[in-house]
């Protein structure tokens, strides 16, 4: 099986919200709106965290895969797409994660 990325996940998404009808899950996040896809990716953040707090392996590998599924949903939700992310992380890879922190604050 070949591996699957995050770039198939948003694919996948972007041919579920192009779908209509009351079979997609993806769909139904979307037509409800931003706000609502980012209140669902918070809720998936913090059962993410508390995963993570209480050192439960599968949880955490179950709630990660949440986490990204309903970040991907939410930047498709503002037109944002995942090239768009990774253009950002590039440009942050060109400086220390302190550098780019502290450059941060002065903006």
């Amino acid at each position: 099986m070949a591996r699957f990325t995050i770039h198939d996940l948003a694919a996948t998404i972007d041919a579920r919200a192009a779908a209509g009808g009351e079979a997609s899950y993806t769909r139904k996040l979307l037509d409800k709106g931003a706000e609502h896809c980012a209140k669902k990716f918070g809720e998936e953040a913090v059962e993410t965290v508390i995963a993570a707090v209480e050192n439960d392996r599968d949880h955490l590998i179950a709630e990660a895969a949440d986490v990204l599924f309903h970040l991907l949903v939410l930047l498709k939700s503002r037109d944002v797409k995942l090239e768009d992310v990774e253009a950002a992380l590039a440009l942050r890879t060109t400086m220390s994660g302190l550098d780019e922190k502290a450059a941060r604050k002065r903006d």
